[in-house]
Parts: structure tokens; C-alpha cells; sequence
């Protein structure tokens, strides 16, 4: 009802009111969440237990600042980066909440902000504004109460869609009093994703009217050419579909995060193993040796049992260990991400210029996940098309005009004044200015029989307003060539013809429909030479009527549409009654233009092993011309399978024979009770992929689809789904795809990426690994979803080639001099623990143990993990191969992980015992003993800031000023702040911080300390380097072998391969070139989309040609044909 505005009764219907909040916190739940959230993290909540155990004197060895600095430094950064996003989403969800509408409250309009209109409200909407919610359509400024929308926002298209009110409502008009009474009950579905269905009845006067999508108004379409408009919310904020689309956000995390969290689960388990193994030999040696030195400590007299002091030493060294997972591990992996991220948003070759549109990184979180792709799910419109249509080539009494622009010759384009349109072939402008009948009537024709709806703006500026792309393509085109198309009546066109205006009468309008494939004097598609050319082929058609035979057959037309039970089928035998004898004029070649460089980008893509599904709603055969277009279907392709079944059985039956033509007959079919174990073992990545040889494709429609993804078909469909190399997946609905792709991610534990453009892609993107926006003019829903933007398909491949593959390898090399690094600088406690009677004292003084991940080793690994690669960028592009480890997981798994951990092992065991073997029996040069503790201590810690400094030297494959400043500078950092913290200065100013006074000037001046460290680096580093040497030599990977490549022969860089689209023969590209909706003509033909003024009710031009109610009824029960839209001429055959 509209009479709700007491709100205290109408809160308890519990409908929500207009405002979407799409943020996470406010500032009274920032902090609690936050830090909940923070502390969900294993290894936050571990670091937080070992600050509570260093604050307890007994056990702790080590002061609590060397954690709490760290800890606190990490959830301050997250915290505050936190913040950041959601003030962002605070200011969306801001801008679009406090958007205005004129509401109509107690009998007049005022302006109410979005985010106060609630269910019942009626709004008034002008020309050009955006929806504020899902509205009944009631009344409009246009004849019947239609209005036109453009739904770009909601699903991409961009041309008009038609929505009319109840001719009951429609009667309001705009009379705000009558308006205001109207009390009519809206009963219908509850709120769901569905953007094409509505389904319910509005309840008034005592009648029920039913009502469907074309009554309904979405939140988030553009009312265009429509003065005003007044409709009636039915869902507003969350319930609009446009909301039930955006899904719920997920958290996404990538494979490396989760394979960290069980690596740190491990290493805390090898941690206590460590602290166990200690804390047995503390107990021993405190009850073999502890008692004699007793009697000379200060102990407490509970101390003197040593189980309980290794009990004591056990959490002890818990603490003393506890580096070999340090915090700025997680620090550094912020850093690096976020510098990646930064990578992508400056890269200068990911800038459409156009649109002046920049790549954006909307996540910092996944950019290595991007290195690991195998799966690509696409939407077809506006994703992999540019939703523009251009007249291409035509054919005209036998004469084929139009010749594809090659950059390999200099071809110049007409130049024409309307709409930037090119055509290349100049014999055709020829043939119109010498007067050739056959081009004239050709042109003619295209200008007269059409549903475009002219529009002269105030300028003079004629504007065509198109329901299918195509005909906007083929209208402009004969515009441009002399026959322009003025305006209409719904019994007359007016063409001007080379300058002369001309008036026709419109006799009679053939509408277009999806079982013909046809509209007025359009012929039979036979014409193959476009169409196998992957063309959106038309053949023009005329035939010369008497005027005896026109009435007849008119007579015939009219029963026809009296007809009530086979009115379609009447209608259908009067079109072809007339539609036969015809003499073919000509024929028109429309391209559904792909965006540049698509089929570039997808054939990178699969060469480096990147299975590409498309996912569309678009219909059968459109989706399969572009398939053809971008050569992800071929003529040479064993087999493709069309999937077509409208029941679970049919689909099955389908499915089974498909699987016997790529495995055999012998081969069974999964059936009811066996599925699970197929899942298993699709989950366990064992298929026969690898058997199967040649190259097939799968299409599969809306319909079917559903059946497949039911528990019991859902493992064979996804078993043939994986061998076929192409997978179009046809009139899907937006849950459909989100269902496709958690079904590729649960059952191929395989990484996944989403690209789409419009709201009916939100859910896909949100359900992948990674979803990426396309951004420019089809809307913003996508992106706003989306974790990654851009504005064109072809940026894809840099995406995942360069900026993918770079953070991964990146990301990965950290991560093991990372792990390596920690286990050489912790372990040395370890060995210690040996020869210092298990008392959990450290090897180096408190400060180095808190500066070596801070500040003596950060900054390095940082400048490797952000600017290290292995091979250049272009080179990356020119060997998708080099891909492939990513998707192995090869550079970064826990074998990998155990061999760093053997390789820090290895360097902790030279560190500790080398010095120590050494010192175990040396003088100084002046005869003094050295051995001291305090020497041993910075021996040790200026071997290992020396070798893990030559270590990654040599894990650095890219050297720039940044990297050498880094190294280097580190280790002069070192002795500058050791000589600092050892100075008599600091001393004075600070002896119980700085005990270690006089030591490094002391120990550093020996010749026989720094033999000592040169021979610790050598052993430490010589293992690595031979091993290396030797894989290198004998194993080579791609990327070693293009490394070499560069170093030998720089200028020997592959040439670019220029793929020309090869010339297709076969007809089943051929495609018809109009798609609106069927429906359309009548429209036309039946005024009510006519702006006619002062027009007198019994005129001639007030009388329609055809029964309105019957019109209506007609139109609403059509446009549930459009899902089945084609049949194919020639079929696979199962």
C-alpha cells in the first residue's frame, strides 16, 4: 500500500528501508571487530601468547619490547589499512544514499534521500535519472504508460528496453491527487537474484492484475527518452535485485596464505619439539651437574627440582626460539604485496586512454594468486565484445562490396560526417552517385524496415534509439550512404533519399520473431559467404504486390489475430503466406565487434595452459558466432558437443554419449549412487585428461545446465566440461555462473579468476579466486564487486603473464630466504643450549636479536620480493609457458619449504660450530685470551649478517640501485649500530641496556676473527653456489634457458607472430542480424510509442492496425520465447 507513512505500523511488515551499507564497521565497533578479526590469525594470537610468557620474569630470558614492538607495529598497519577501505565504503554507500527523488508524501512531491524511501512509496523519475529502487512501473509522459530503460548497470547491454504500466495505472497520468489515493495491495514474489523474472499481481478496485517483468522498473537502470515516469517501490535497499546480485562479500585468501597458516601450525610443532628436547636435557644436566654451582647462585629453594626448572626452561625457550616464525614476516608480506599492487594501478601499458581508465588494484591481498590461474570464467557482452556493431561488408545483385582494413596496406576510409562510421571499399559510393537501382533499393530498403525510433534534439541533432545494436548498425549505415531514415508514424516512414524526402505508407509490419529469423521483406538466412567469416549475416529481399492481393492476404492477417488458441501459429502460416517468391536484392554483413587485441589475449592464454569458459547470457548462437570470431571454436576441432536437454534424463542421455565419443564405448557412465566416489576423484585431480587426444568444445544452455549441475550429473559434467578445450556456456543466469565456478573450485582445486562487466556478473566474480572488472561505459556494478579493474579484455594477459607471474615468483623467492634466513639465525640458540647447561641464555645481546629482522635483514628481502624477476616483461609475453610453475605450485610447497628449512639448518650448524671450534683454543695477537662469551656473541652475528647478505646476493636475479643500495647498506648498518651499542658513551648514559661495552672495537681488529667469519661464509655459501651451478648446467628451467638467451644474444627476442584470422567456409557461424525483442514491430505499428499531439480520438492516425488489448497480451506472453532463441542448422550429432 502507499498509505504507509505511519511508520511505527509499517515497521512491523519489517520491510527494510532504501539504504545500502555495504561497509563492515563504525567507529563505536571498529576497534573491538577489528582486533577480533586481527587476532583470528594463528600466528597473531601466537605472538600475543609469547608477549604474555615474556612478562613473566622467571621464564623469560628476553625483554617483552623485542614483541611488543613488532606486534603492535602489525596491528596498527592492518588496522589503519582497514580503516582505510571502509572509510571508502562509508563514502559509496554515503554518496549513493543521500541521492535525492521526489517522493510523493502526503499529497505532494518532495525531495526525500534514497536511503528514507521505503515499500510502497511512489516516486516520480525524470528523463535521465537513475533508478532509486524496484519500482511498479504506473504511469508515464509516453502514450500507454511506456517508458525505455537502459539496463547497462544490471547486465551490460546498452541498448533500450521497453517497460509499460497497467492500462489501469497507466490512467493516473500525472495527477498527483489521484496518485495520492491510489491504495492498490502489491502481492508477489519474495525478494531474489532473478533480473529477467518477476512474477505477482497488484490488487485494486476490486480487480487482480497480474503483473510481470515489464511492469517492473530495477534499481540501478537509466530512464531514457521518457519525459517522467511514476512508479511504486516494491523492494527497496537490500531487497532489490540489484543488491541480491552484489552477493555477500567473501574473504578471500590465496593458496600461499593457507599453506603459511599449516607451515606455521608445523613449525610451531617443531618449536615445541626443540623446547621439549632442551627441557629434558636442563632437567638431566640440573641433576647431574646443577647442584654443585647451586650453592653459589641466588635461587629460591622451589628451583632445586629439576623437573620443575625444566619445566621453567621449557617456556623459556619457547620465548628464546619463537624467531624462527618473526613477526615481520607478516610485515613484510604486507609491504611487498602493497608495492605490487602499486605496480599494477602505475603500469602506463594497462591505460585505456580512451576512456582515460586506469588498471586498479581494489585488493592487496592476492596479487601472487594471480601467478596461479587455470581457470578463466568470461562474460561475453561488453567483457570480450565491445556491444557495438559495425557495418562491415554487403552484397548487392551479385557484387560483394567491403574489404576487411589490412595495416599491411595502405587502404584509406571514406570519411563520413555521422557517428565516426569507416567503410573501405570506395566502388561503393561509386555505384550510389552513378544511380544503380539495385544499391538504391538495396539502401532503401535497410533505411524502411527496421524498429528504430528517431530522436531530433533541440540542435537539430537527429539521434537514433535502438533495441537491437544490430539495426542501429545497418539503419546509420544506409544513413551514411544518402538514405537517411527522418521519422515515423505508425502508418508511415520518411527517408530522405539522396537529398529528396520521401513519405512511405506502412501497410502492413511483419514483426520479427525467433523461429523465423526475420522482419518484414527479410529473406532465409542462406547467405554463407559472410557468415563463415564469423559475420552477423542479413539477406535483403523485396517482392512486388498488387494491391487485389495485398488486400486478401491482409483479410487473412486480421482473422489470424482473432484468433485465441493458435494465434501464433495463425499469424505464423499469414507471414509465410507472403514471405515466399521473393527476389534477393542483397545481403549485409554486421561484426559484432570483438574489443582490440581478444583474440590475442586468448590465445596466449591457452598457450600457457589458461582454460577460458564463457559464461553469457546471451543466446545460443550469438555466444557461438563469437566463439568462432575469437577462434576458441574451429573447424578443426574433433567434435562440439551441444548440450541441449530440457530434462534431467535428456542431459544425462547427452552427456553419455558424449562421453563415448571422447573415451570409447566401453567406457561407463556415472549413474545416481556412484557419484560421490566421482567427486573424489575429481577432487583428488585424478582424470584421464591426459588420455584423451584432440580438441573438443561443449555448449550447453541455461536449461540444461541446470540438470548438469545436480548432484548426480554435476561429476560427469564437469569431467567432459575439463577435457573440451572450449566451454560456452549459453542464456545462464547469474547464480548459474557463481555455481559454475565454485563447482570448478571445490571438485579441480584449481585457481580461478572471474571477468565480467555488468551486475548480473557480481556473483561470478565474487565465488572465484579472483574477479576482475571491466570498466567504461557498460557501469560500474562489476568493478565495485571486483578485486581487480581495467577497461579492456586484453589487459588480462599482462595481468597474468607479467604482473601474475612477477608477484608470484616474487613472492615465493621471499618466503624461502625468508624461512632460511630465521632457521640460521635461531638455531644457533639451539646448538648453544649444548655447551651453556640448557639455561636458555642467548647467543646475542637482546638488541641484535630485536634489530636482525627490523633492520640488519628487512630491507633487502623487501627490494627482492618488490623488484625481482626472473626474465623481462616482455619476455614473459612472449613465452606463456613460462606460466606454468605457477599453476604447478612448484617455486613455493612444503617440499620446497623443507629444503629451506635443511639449507638454514645447515647454515645455523657452520655459524655456531665453526667459531666455536675455533675459539675453543685461541689467542688474540697480543697473546690474550678472546674467548670470551661477549666475542663469541658478535663473531657469530657478524658471520651471519655477512652470510645471509651473500645469500641473497645470490637469490637476486635483478639488480637495480635499490637492491645494491639495500644489501650494502644493511651491512654497513650493522657495524654502525654495533659500534654505536658498543661504544663507552652509550654506556655511561644507558649499562644496564648496552653490557657488550668495548667488545666489537676489541674482537673486530683481530685478523683471526674475520679468518674466522671469511671461512664461516665460504662454508656456509659454497654448497649453494655448486649446487646451483650444477642444476643450471645439467637441468636447466625455461626461464634459466631465456636468461641465457638474453646474456648471449640480447637482439635474438622472438618476433612477434601476427595471427591472421584465418578465411571460414563452413555456415554455421551464420547468424541473424536483429535481436531485440520480439514484439517490437507491433509496437511500432500500433502507435503507442508515438508522441501524437492534439490528435482528434476518431482519426485516422488514432486507429491501429491491429487490436491493442490483444497487442498487450501478445507482448507479455513473447517474451518468454527469447530463451529459445535458435536452432542450429547443423548440429553435432550425439
Amino acid at each position: 500500500k502507499v498509505d504507509h507513512r505511519e511508520k511505527k505500523e509499517f515497521e512491523l511488515l519489517q520491510f527494510p528501508n532504501n539504504r545500502i551499507h555495504t561497509s563492515k564497521y563504525n567507529v563505536l565497533t571498529f576497534l573491538p571487530i577489528n582486533l577480533f578479526e586481527q587476532f583470528q590469525r594463528v600466528a597473531n594470537a601466537y605472538f600475543l601468547f609469547l608477549l604474555i610468557l615474556q612478562l613473566i620474569p622467571e621464564i623469560s630470558s628476553l625483554s617483552w619490547f623485542t614483541t611488543i614492538v613488532p606486534l603492535v607495529l602489525v596491528l596498527t598497519i592492518t588496522a589503519v589499512k582497514d580503516a582505510t577501505d571502509d572509510y571508502f565504503r562509508h563514502k559509496s554507500d554515503n554518496q549513493v544514499n543521500n541521492r535525492l527523488s521526489e517522493v510523493l508524501i502526503n499529497g505532494r512531491l518532495q525531495s526525500e534521500k534514497w536511503m528514507n524511501v521505503m515499500a510502497g512509496d511512489i516516486i516520480k523519475l525524470e528523463n535521465n535519472q537513475f533508478v532509486a529502487a524496484d519500482l511498479l512501473l504506473l504511469s508515464s509522459s509516453e502514450p500507454h504508460g511506456l517508458c525505455y530503460i537502459e539496463t547497462a548497470e544490471l547486465d551490460g547491454e546498452t541498448n533500450l528496453k521497453v517497460r509499460h504500466a497497467l492500462p489501469v495505472t497507466s490512467e493516473l497520468g500525472t495527477d498527483i491527487s489521484r496518485l495520492a489515493k491510489f491504495d492498490g495491495v502489491v502481492a508477489c514474489e519474495p525478494p531474489n537474484n532473478k533480473l529477467d523474472k518477476f512474477t505477482g499481481d497488484l490488487s485494486w478496485k476490486d480487480n487482480k492484475y497480474p503483473l510481470n517483468n515489464e511492469k517492473i522498473i530495477l534499481r540501478g537502470c537509466v530512464l531514457r527518452n521518457t519525459s517522467w515516469c511514476f512508479g511504486m517501490v516494491i523492494f527497496a535497499g537490500p531487497d532489490t535485485k540489484l543488491m541480491q546480485n552484489s552477493g555477500k562479500t567473501k574473504f578471500k585468501r590465496t593458496s600461499i596464505d593457507r599453506l603459511m597458516n599449516t607451515l606455521v601450525l608445523w613449525i610451531f610443532g617443531f618449536l615445541v619439539c626443540m623446547g621439549i628436547i632442551l627441557a629434558i636435557g636442563n632437567s638431566i644436566w640440573e641433576h647431574q651437574v646443577g647442584d654443585y654451582f647451586r650453592a653459589f647462585l641466588f635461587q629460591d629453594e622451589v628451583v632445586k627440582n629439576s623437573i620443575f626448572s625444566g619445566f621453567l626452561t621449557f617456556w623459556s625457550y619457547i620465548i628464546i626460539l619463537n624467531t624462527v616464525v618473526p613477526i615481520s614476516l607478516y610485515v613484510s608480506v604486507e609491504v611487498i604485496r602493497l608495492g605490487h599492487s602499486y605496480f599494477i594501478n602505475w603500469d602506463r601499458k594497462m591505460y585505456y586512454s580512451k576512456k582515460e581508465t586506469l588498471a586498479e588494484a581494489r585488493t592487496t591481498t592476492l596479487n601472487e594468486e594471480l601467478g596461479q590461474i587455470e581457470y578463466v570464467f568470461s562474460d561475453k557482452t561488453g567483457t570480450l565484445t565491445q556491444n557495438i556493431m559495425t557495418f562491415n561488408k554487403c552484397s548487392i545483385n551479385g557484387k560483394t562490396y567491403g574489404k576487411l582494413f589490412s595495416p599491411l596496406k595502405k587502404i584509406f576510409p571514406l570519411l563520413f560526417s555521422y557517428n565516426k562510421f569507416q567503410f573501405y571499399d570506395h566502388s561503393l559510393v561509386e555505384s550510389i552517385k552513378l544511380g544503380d537501382p539495385k544499391v538504391h533499393e538495396f539502401f532503401r530498403l535497410l533505411a524502411l524496415c527496421h524498429t528504430v525510433m528517431p530522436e531530433e534534439k533541440n540542435e537539430g541533432k537527429l539521434i537514433y534509439q535502438v533495441q537491437s545494436p544490430d539495426e542501429g548498425a545497418l539503419v546509420t549505415a544506409a544513413r551514411n550512404f544518402g538514405f537517411i531514415f527522418k521519422s515515423r508514424t505508425p502508418e508511415t516512414i520518411t527517408v530522405e533519399e539522396m537529398g529528396k524526402v520521401v513519405t512511405y505508407q506502412l501497410l502492413a509490419f511483419l514483426d520479427f520473431n525467433n523461429i523465423r529469423k526475420r522482419m518484414s521483406v527479410i529473406g532465409t538466412n542462406d547467405t554463407f559467404e559472410f557468415g563463415g567469416e564469423g559475420l552477423r549475416t542479413l539477406a535483403i529481399a523485396y517482392r512486388d504486390l498488387n494491391e487485389e492481393y495485398f488486400k486478401e492476404w491482409f483479410k487473412l492477417l486480421e482473422e489470424a489475430n482473432r484468433e485465441f488458441d493458435k494465434r501464433d501459429e495463425c499469424i505464423a502460416a499469414a507471414y509465410e503466406e507472403i514471405e515466399k517468391d521473393m527476389m534477393l536484392l542483397g545481403a549485409t554483413a554486421i561484426e559484432d565487434k570483438l574489443q582490440d587485441g581478444v583474440i590475442e589475449t586468448i590465445a596466449s592464454l591457452s598457450l600457457a595452459n589458461i582454460k577460458i569458459w564463457v559464461l553469457t547470457g546471451d543466446k545460443q548462437e550469438t555466444a557461438m558466432n563469437i566463439g568462432y570470431s575469437c577462434n576458441m571454436l574451429t573447424d578443426d576441432m574433433n567434435e562440439v558437443f551441444i548440450i541441449s536437454g530440457h530434462s534431467a534424463a535428456e542431459v544425462w542421455e547427452e552427456l553419455k554419449k558424449a562421453k563415448e565419443i571422447l573415451f570409447g564405448r566401453s567406457t561407463g557412465f556415472t549413474n545416481g549412487y556412484a557419484f560421490c566416489e566421482k567427486l573424489q576423484e575429481l577432487k583428488r585431480g585424478s582424470t584421464v585428461e591426459e588420455s584423451v587426444t584432440g580438441d573438443y568444445a561443449l555448449i550447453i544452455n541455461g536449461h540444461s545446465l541446470g540438470h548438469a549441475l545436480e548432484a548426480n550429473l554435476q561429476s560427469e559434467f564437469l569431467e567432459i566440461a575439463c577435457i573440451c578445450k572450449t566451454v560456452i556456456c549459453c542464456r545462464v543466469t547469474p547464480l548459474q555462473k557463481a555455481q559454475v565456478v565454485e563447482l570448478v573450485k571445490e571438485y579441480r582445486k584449481a585457481v580461478t579468476l572471474a571477468i565480467g562487466d555488468g551486475a548480473n556478473d557480481i556473483s561470478m566474480i565474487k565465488s572465484a579466486h579472483i574477479g576482475v572488472g571491466i570498466s567504461g561505459q557498460e557501469g560500474m556494478q562489476a568493478v565495485l564487486a571486483s578485486d581487480y579493474s581495467f577497461a579492456q579484455f586484453r589487459y588480462l594477459q599482462r595481468l597474468l603473464l607479467v604482473h601474475g607471474r612477477w608477484s608470484y615468483f616474487r613472492m615465493c623467492k621471499f618466503l624461502c630466504y625468508f624461512f632460511y634466513k630465521n632457521f640460521a639465525f635461531t638455531l644457533v640458540h639451539f646448538w648453544f643450549g649444548f655447551f651453556c647447561g640448557f639455561s636458555a641464555q642467548t647467543v646475542y645481546d637482546q638488541w641484535f636479536i630485536t634489530l636482525f629482522n627490523i633492520v640488519y635483514t628487512s630491507l633487502p628481502i623487501l627490494a627482492m620480493g618488490i623488484f625481482d624477476q626472473d626474465v623481462s616483461e616482455q619476455n614473459s609475453m612472449d613465452y606463456p609457458n613460462l606460466y606454468r610453475p605457477g599453476q604447478l605450485n612448484l617455486l613455493f610447497n612444503k617440499s620446497k619449504f623443507f629444503i629451506c628449512i635443511a639449507h638454514g639448518v645447515y647454515t645455523s650448524f657452520a655459524l655456531f660450530f665453526i667459531p666455536y671450534g675455533v675459539f675453543y683454543n685461541l689467542a688474540g695477537e697480543d697473546g690474550k685470551h678472546i674467548a670470551d662469551y661477549q666475542s663469541f656473541a658478535v663473531t657469530i652475528a657478524t658471520s651471519l649478517v655477512i652470510v645471509v647478505s651473500v645469500q641473497i646476493a645470490l637469490d637476486t636475479s635483478y639488480w637495480t640501485v635499490i637492491n645494491h643500495v639495500f644489501i650494502w647498506g644493511s651491512v654497513a648498518t650493522y657495524f654502525s649500530i654495533l659500534f654505536t651499542m658498543h661504544s663507552d658513551g652509550i654506556f655511561d648514559v644507558f649499562p644496564n641496556q648496552f653490557p657488550f661495552v668495548g667488545n666489537a672495537r676489541h674482537s673486530l681488529t683481530q685478523k683471526n676473527i674475520w679468518l674466522v667469519i671469511l671461512l664461516t661464509t665460504v662454508v656456509s655459501v659454497m654448497p649453494v653456489i655448486a649446487f646451483r651451478f650444477i642444476k643450471v648446467d645439467l637441468y636447466p628451467t625455461l626461464s634459466d634457458q631465456i636468461r641465457q638467451l638474453q646474456k648471449v644474444q640480447d637482439k635474438a627476442r622472438p618476433l612477434k607472430s601476427h595471427r591472421r584470422q584465418p578465411r571460414r567456409t563452413s555456415s554455421r557461424r551464420s547468424g541473424y542480424a536483429f535481436a531485440h525483442q520480439e514484439g517490437y514491430g507491433e509496437l511500432i505499428t500500433s502507435g503507442k510509442n508515438m508522441r501524437v499531439k492534439n490528435l482528434h480520438p476518431t482519426s485516422g492516425l488514432g486507429k491501429t492496425m491491429y487490436n491493442s488489448t490483444s497487442w498487450i497480451e501478445n507482448l507479455c506472453k513473447k517474451t518468454t520465447d527469447t530463451v529459445n532463441s535458435f536452432s542450429l542448422d547443423r548440429t553435432v550429432k550425439l
